[in-house]
């Protein structure tokens, strides 16, 4: 247990000081993990709205930081460079979530085409049964996301890799929040970058 927790530890770490530079990254990551929250409880009274929740605003919100918002140079703290951190991610750099992200983007074509989705889903009658078999199928890309990525790690790394990582992603909300509350003040101050990141464990 000791393991795992150091592991954790360590996978939470390097992801915030590689990968958190930018104020504005860290203000969409406390959005995203204040939605993810609400998406999470949401899973226990409507799973299909908790997936438009999860996707629309807390996915869009902190991709948005990363592709958008993030120093893509020399990270001269960490002393980095872009590719050597996309090429150590654990989880999914870049190239993985545009895949992710491109798949997520195309399922509403694909269910406008096939509404049931070859029988998987019952026929839609109104734009509401349409837009509820779209949260499903948001719920199960989701899940299958994390579940593929988790069984990629177990392969290539080891088990407690991806068992952590797993860990780490579903309670990220919770850890970013802690991390990143007071990202929106430095922003109203001024402060594009946080200049101490990598310097000082959180």
């Amino acid at each position: 247990m000791n393991d795992f927790l150091r592991a954790l530890e360590t996978q939470r770490w390097d992801d915030h000081r590689y990968y958190h530079h930018s104020r504005i990254n860290q203000s969409l990551h406390l959005l995203s993990a204040l939605s993810f929250l609400f998406a999470y409880a949401m899973l226990f009274i409507e799973p299909a709205f908790a997936a438009a929740v999860g996707w629309l605003l807390a996915m869009l919100s902190r991709q948005a930081g990363h592709f958008f918002f993030e120093p893509k140079g020399y990270d001269q703290v960490n002393q980095a460079t872009h590719e050597y951190k996309e090429k150590i991610k654990v989880g999914y750099n870049l190239k993985r979530k545009v895949v992710l992200m491109a798949l997520w983007a195309a399922t509403p074509f694909v269910l406008s085409a096939e509404p049931t989705l070859f029988g998987a889903l019952p026929q839609p009658a109104t734009t509401r049964e349409f837009l509820h078999n779209l949260g499903v199928v948001w719920l199960v890309l989701g899940a299958g996301g994390l579940l593929f990525r988790t069984v990629q790690l177990f392969l290539t790394k080891d088990l407690q890799t991806g068992l952590v990582w797993v860990t780490k992603i579903l309670t990220d909300p919770l850890h970013d929040i802690r991390l990143y509350h007071a990202a929106p003040l430095h922003l109203l101050r001024g402060e594009l970058i946080d200049a101490g990141i990598g310097r000082q464990h959180p």
